[in-house]
């Protein structure tokens, strides 16, 4: 089964030019913690809520006036929609990762799946259980 068979295609992103607190209203109006950061129809990075809070309000930045470019992370893990979705279960395992960007092979978003996607869409019990295992695991603070 490949990415795109289980992929949530509606996907709605934020401009790197953008202040925290519209990426923020925005998530609160979506519902997400998330939200890809594209410049067009170019992926230039990734925003959390995470990211708000540990680099945003941490840092004591003015929400009002601090662009999102400026916290995003910009190296994102990315899966190709005619990946396998093992493959992307793996990407998912190995970065203790909740939902992966999906690219076309012109590097263009086209969806995010998300572990709730590989859970109802896949009859694989093993794989949704090894992904959630290791999603879940603490993370190495001496990493």
């Amino acid at each position: 089964m490949n990415v795109s068979d289980v992929m949530t295609r509606a996907v709605d992103v934020i401009h790197p030019d953008s202040t925290l607190d519209e990426a923020a209203e925005r998530m609160r109006r979506l519902d997400v913690g998330p939200l890809p950061v594209c410049d067009g129809d170019r992926l230039v990075g990734m925003i959390t809520d995470r990211d708000i809070t540990v680099r945003g309000t941490a840092e004591s930045r003015d929400p009002v006036t601090t662009r999102v470019s400026e916290i995003m992370t910009p190296e994102v893990v990315f899966t190709y929609e005619d990946e396998d979705v093992k493959r992307a279960a793996k990407l998912m395992e190995d970065h203790q990762l909740r939902r992966l960007v999906v690219l076309n092979r012109d590097k263009k978003l086209v969806g995010i799946v998300s572990l709730g996607d590989l859970a109802v869409e896949t009859a694989d019990d093993k794989l949704k259980g090894q992904v959630l295992e290791e999603i879940s695991r603490p993370s190495d603070p001496e990493r």
